[in-house]
C-alpha cells in the first residue's frame, strides 16, 4: 500500500465523514425541527423513549446528537432522567441504521435493473438529483431534499474511495498479522474504542470498518471486539457534552457510557465463554460489508433488549454513583432551561424561551399586585422582596436576550422567525412593566415615611386604575401565552380608556387640590402613581400589538394603533365601551 493509496484513504474518510453529516443536518431539517420536541413530548415511559430514540437517531443519523439533546432536556428540568435512559438506549440502537445504508455501495455487477442499483449508477444520478434541486429550488424544503441527496452521494464516493484505497491490503502481510491481534477481544475493544473516540461517530468508524470489510480479510473473530469497541468510543462526544451540565445532565451522559460499557462486558463474557466450550466455526468467516452492518445491529439491538427491563435499577445505580450535594437554589433553576445546547436545536430553544417569558410576565404581573398592596398596607418585607423579583426581572431580559439573539443566527422557519422577533419584543415590554412596578412601590414607600393620606375620592380613582390596569395586564399576558389573537384586540381600546382615566383623575386631583381637599404632597405622588400606571397600559399594548402585526407578516406599530383606533375596527367601539362601563369614575 504507497503513499497514493494512504492519499485516497484519507480522502475517502473525508468525503464520507463529510456526506454522512451533510445528509444527516438535511434529514433533520426535513423532519422540521420538531423531531427534539417530539423526544421531549412523548417519552412518558422507557418503552417509548426506547422507540423513539431509535426513530429521531435513525432520521438524524447520530446517536451523540440524540443523546447531547437528552442531556440538555435532563439540565434543563424537562425530562426525568429515567426516561432519557429509554431514549439513550434507542439512540444506540438507531445508529446502526447507518451501517445499512453503506450496504448499499456492495451493489455492484449485473444487468438490467440489478445494473441501475450499482453504486456508480445509484451515485451519479442522486447527485444530478441532488445539485439540480441546491441550484434551482427556490424554497428550503427542496434545498435541504438535495442536501440529503448530495449527502448520500458523497458518502458513498467517500465508501468507494476508501474501498479502492484498502483493496491493496488484502495482499499485505503486515495488515493480516496486525488483524490477526485484533481478534484478542481486550485488545480488539481498545482499538475500536480509541479509533471511534478520535472520530467522534460510531457510523464513522463503522463504515470504515465496512470499507476495510471490501478486502475479504475481515473475519468474525475481528470484527466483533472492534464493534464493541465502536459502541463504547462513541459515548466520548456525549460525555464532553455534560461538561458544565449540572449532576442530572452528567448522570444522563454516563449513562450512554454505562449501557455500551455493559453491552460490551455482558456479550463479551457470555459468547467467549461458550466459545471456549464450543468452538465456533464461523470465527474465522470472512465479514462483508453486510455482515457487518447485521453484526453491529445484533449486538445493538441484544444490549438494549437485555438492559430496557433494567433501566429503574440503572437509574439508582447512576444516582448513587453522581450524589446530588449542591441543592439548586430557586433562581439557578429559573434560569436552567435556557440550555445553550439547544442552540443547534431552535424549535426546542424557542419553546424554552417561551416557558422562560411567560415565567418572566407572570414575576412582573405579581410584583405589580404587590407594589399596589403596599400604597394601602406598606411593609418592609414585602417591599424587599418586590425588590428581589424585580433583580430577578432584570435577569430574565439579560439572559433571554442574549439567548434569542444567538437564536437569530441559526437557520429558521418563517414561524420561527416570526416567534423570535414577537419575544424580542416582548422582552422589553415586561422588563419595563418591572420597573414600573418598582416605580409604584417606591411611591408607596415614600407614602408611608411622610404619612400621606389620599382624600377618600382620590383612593376611590386610584383603586379603580389599579383595577383597569390590573386586568390589561392579566388580558396581555394571558394572549401572549396562549397566542389569543381574539383576546390581543382587546387591549388597545382598554388602554385609550386607560389613558382618558389618567387626565380626568389628573383634572379631578387639581380640583381637589384648589378646593383644599387634598394638599401639595399629596398631588406629586397621585401624579406619579398615575403615571407609572399609564405606562404599563402602553407596555401592555405594546406586546399585543406584536402579537397582531406579527400574524399579518408586518411590524408598524404606530401605524396600526393609528388605523385602528380610525378605522375602529375589531369591534373596537364595542370593546371601549364595555370597559368604560366597567372601570367609570364616580360624579363628585
Amino acid at each position: 500500500m504507497g503513499i497514493s493509496n494512504v492519499i485516497e484513504l484519507l480522502s475517502g474518510v473525508a468525503l464520507f465523514l463529510f456526506g454522512m453529516s451533510l445528509m444527516g443536518d438535511g434529514l433533520k431539517k426535513v423532519a422540521g425541527n420538531k423531531l427534539e420536541l417530539v423526544l421531549y413530548k412523548l417519552s412518558g415511559s422507557p418503552i417509548k423513549g426506547v422507540l423513539l430514540g431509535t426513530g429521531v437517531t435513525a432520521i438524524i443519523q447520530s446517536s451523540s446528537a440524540t443523546s447531547v439533546m437528552v442531556v440538555g432536556f435532563v439540565n434543563s428540568g424537562m425530562m426525568q432522567v429515567k426516561q432519557a435512559i429509554g431514549i439513550v438506549m434507542g439512540a444506540i440502537l438507531g445508529t446502526s441504521v447507518t451501517g445499512w445504508i453503506i450496504c448499499l455501495s456492495a451493489l455492484e455487477g449485473g444487468s438490467g435493473w440489478v445494473a441501475l442499483l450499482s453504486t456508480s449508477t445509484l451515485t451519479g444520478v442522486v447527485a444530478v438529483i441532488g445539485i439540480l434541486l441546491r441550484m434551482i429550488s427556490k424554497k428550503q424544503s427542496r434545498v435541504h431534499m438535495g442536501d440529503i441527496l448530495m449527502g448520500f452521494a458523497v458518502l458513498m464516493f467517500g465508501m468507494q474511495a476508501m474501498s479502492g484505497a484498502v483493496s491493496p491490503l488484502r495482499e499485505s502481510e503486515a495488515f493480516l498479522d496486525l488483524l490477526t491481534t485484533f481478534s484478542n477481544p481486550i485488545l480488539g475493544i481498545l482499538v475500536g474504542l480509541v479509533f471511534t473516540s478520535v472520530l467522534q461517530s460510531a457510523s464513522a468508524a463503522v463504515g470504515i470498518l465496512q470499507a476495510l470489510a471490501a478486502t475479504g480479510v475481515i473475519t468474525f473473530s475481528v470484527a466483533f471486539p472492534l464493534i464493541m469497541g465502536i459502541a463504547v468510543g462513541a459515548a466520548m462526544p456525549v460525555l464532553l457534552s455534560s461538561l458544565g451540565a449540572n449532576i442530572n445532565g452528567k448522570r444522563t451522559a454516563f449513562v450512554y457510557l454505562l449501557i455500551d460499557v455493559l453491552g460490551a462486558v455482558i456479550w463479551s463474557v457470555l459468547f467467549y465463554a461458550a466459545n471456549a466450550v464450543v468452538h465456533f466455526s464461523f470465527m474465522d468467516t470472512s465479514l462483508n460489508a453486510v455482515g457487518i452492518a447485521f453484526l453491529n445491529t445484533l449486538f445493538r439491538l441484544a444490549t438494549v433488549v437485555v438492559l430496557t427491563p433494567f433501566i429503574g435499577i440503572i437509574e439508582k445505580q447512576i444516582c448513587r454513583l453522581f450524589q446530588d450535594t449542591e441543592p439548586a437554589g430557586p433562581e439557578k433553576e429559573d434560569f436552567a432551561r435556557l440550555e445553550a445546547r439547544f442552540i443547534g436545536h431552535p424549535s426546542v430553544a424557542i419553546e424554552q424561551c417561551r416557558e422562560a417569558l411567560c415565567n418572566m410576565a407572570l414575576e412582573a404581573k405579581a410584583n405589580l399586585e404587590d407594589a399596589y398592596y403596599l400604597i394601602g398596607d406598606y411593609n418592609e418585607k414585602r417591599f424587599q422582596f418586590v425588590t428581589q423579583r424585580e433583580d430577578v426581572i432584570d435577569k430574565y431580559e439579560d439572559k433571554l436576550g442574549s439567548y434569542l439573539i444567538q437564536l437569530t443566527g441559526k437557520e429558521l422557519t418563517d414561524q420561527q422567525n416570526k416567534d423570535v422577533t414577537k419575544f424580542l419584543h416582548a422582552i422589553g415590554d415586561v422588563e419595563r412593566i418591572g420597573d414600573h412596578a418598582m416605580n409604584i412601590a417606591e411611591c408607596a414607600k415614600e407614602i408611608n415615611e411622610k404619612h400621606i393620606v389620599f382624600s377618600a375620592a382620590a383612593q376611590q380613582e386610584l383603586t379603580t386604575m389599579f383595577d383597569a390596569v390590573q386586568e390589561i395586564t392579566y388580558n396581555a399576558i394571558t394572549a401572549f401565552t396562549t397566542g389569543d389573537l381574539e383576546l390581543a384586540y382587546r387591549i388597545e381600546p382598554l388602554e385609550e380608556l386607560i389613558d382618558s382615566l389618567c387626565d380626568e383623575m389628573k383634572l379631578h386631583h387639581v380640583d381637589r387640590l384648589q378646593r383644599g381637599i387634598c394638599k401639595l404632597d399629596q398631588g406629586f405622588v397621585f401624579n406619579d402613581l398615575l403615571t407609572n400606571y399609564e405606562r404599563v397600559a402602553d407596555h401592555c399594548s405594546n406586546i399585543a400589538v406584536a402579537m397582531i402585526e406579527l400574524e399579518s407578516a408586518s411590524f408598524d406599530t404606530h401605524e396600526y394603533i393609528i388605523s385602528l383606533k380610525n378605522a375602529r375596527a375589531h369591534n373596537f367601539d364595542q370593546y371601549y365601551e364595555e370597559y368604560r362601563q366597567k372601570f367609570a369614575l364616580p360624579e363628585e
